[in-house]
């Protein structure tokens, strides 16, 4: 029976005064605010960036392990049948690269086969065209002046010298720095002094630069009886100097022929 004097008897639990178990709680959550509102330290980032690197290997690790857990179930000849396709998706990717790597050498000969090809009809067309007359030369050779005082000197001698010249195998030759002497030049006497070559009025002296060996083409030019002798007898003299350079630069633009055609064009 409850005591009147004293009321009735209460429940026994904690007294708000002696039991510190509320303000425990309270402050916990009031710590747990602050740590959360306070900035991480370096090595609390340090350590989450490593957790986040962590949780991104283990799902792409499980990914991949899906994805090869496709194959653990195939039958054998599944298995079988697919190596078989890669083996002959293999070859024929081999088989192309041969017939690539093939075309490319044969494209590189055909290129260099080319070039040499263009090299060589480009010498060949240097050559004819000193030889022509159409293209300026410079090399070694002589260079011949022949003196006249007495107008004695005319076509018959410088034809004479000119064709000395050839025989001892001059590859280009010039008359007085202005013409060009090739196969078809065509000299002239004039009346009183002078020729005429290849419709160029040259007036004594008369100076000749070959180009070819110097030592054979003088020799060919004072031969006894020959050109050098030929000249002195008009009155005339030869002076031939062996030059190490010699500047043909004359040249002379080609009439296309009239009537000469190449064999086996018609």
């Amino acid at each position: 029976m409850p005591d009147p004097e004293t009321g009735p008897a209460r429940a026994p639990g904690p007294d708000p005064v002696s039991d510190p178990a509320p303000e425990r709680a309270t402050d916990g959550r009031a710590r747990l605010l602050g740590a959360l509102r306070r900035p991480g330290s370096r090595g609390q980032v340090v350590a989450a960036v490593l957790l986040a690197a962590l949780g991104f290997a283990a799902v792409t690790q499980v990914r991949a392990n899906g994805r090869d857990d496709n194959y653990v179930g195939a039958r054998q000849g599944d298995l079988v049948q697919l190596i078989n396709n890669l083996s002959l998706a293999s070859q024929r990717t081999e088989t192309e690269i041969a017939q690539l790597q093939s075309t490319r050498d044969a494209l590189g000969n055909d290129t260099e086969a080319r070039r040499t090809a263009i090299d060589r009809a480009q010498e060949q067309a240097a050559t004819l065209g000193i030889l022509a007359g159409t293209l300026p030369a410079v090399g070694p050779g002589v260079r011949v002046t022949i003196t006249d005082t007495r107008h004695g000197v005319g076509t018959n001698q410088l034809l004479d010298g000119l064709q000395e010249l050839r025989d001892a195998g001059a590859e280009a030759i010039e008359l007085n720095d202005q013409v060009r002497v090739v196969a078809q030049t065509f000299l002239q006497d004039r009346a009183g002094s002078g020729i005429l070559v290849d419709g160029t009025v040259l007036e004594p002296p008369y100076v000749i630069d070959a180009i070819g060996d110097p030592h054979t083409l003088a020799t060919g030019l004072q031969f006894a009886r020959g050109f050098a002798d030929e000249v002195e007898g008009v009155g005339g003299k030869v002076s031939v100097k062996e030059l190490g350079s010699v500047e043909v630069s004359s040249t002379i633009r080609p009439e296309p022929p009239k009537y000469a055609q190449p064999a086996g064009t018609r």
